[in-house]
């Protein structure tokens, strides 16, 4: 199953009760439920619009691994990293802030990045987009 992130949002009480009585009729599990719904129709519908985006931008869409062993070896290439990413990118605890300072030009990110703290601190000024430092 893929990777989850909780959020939170604010309904007016109307909306909410409107929620809550579907879920009482029975047409949905509970709140989550109708939410999750929701969103996924929402995305479906706009789906042309999200996939000519992300043609249009070159993203990636999924989690992305950012490991020692696959930035030494673009280091030896003589080429540096640039991650266009939806979704999550991870720079793994093997890599020191030194390696990702080399190897990393640039992050396009509309998602969470998830890295120690160093390498967040030394990656900021190379971030776009809607990233989200956790």
């Amino acid at each position: 199953m893929a990777e989850t992130e909780k959020i939170t949002i604010n309904m007016s009480v109307v909306d909410l009760g409107k929620i809550d009585l579907l879920v009482q009729e029975g047409f949905y599990q509970n709140r989550t439920d109708f939410i999750r719904t929701a969103i996924r129709s929402q995305l479906d519908k706009n789906d042309n619009a999200v996939q000519s985006s992300i043609i249009r931008n070159e993203f990636g869409l999924g989690v992305f691994i950012c490991s020692r062993d696959g930035l030494e070896k673009s280091l030896a290439q003589g080429e540096r990293k640039n991650y266009n990413v939806i979704g999550r990118l991870v720079i793994q605890d093997d890599v020191s802030p030194e390696l990702a300072d080399q190897a990393i030009e640039s992050i396009r990110l509309i998602g969470t990045l998830r890295a120690s703290d160093e390498i967040k601190t030394i990656l900021m000024d190379r971030t776009g987009y809607g990233i989200e430092i956790k």
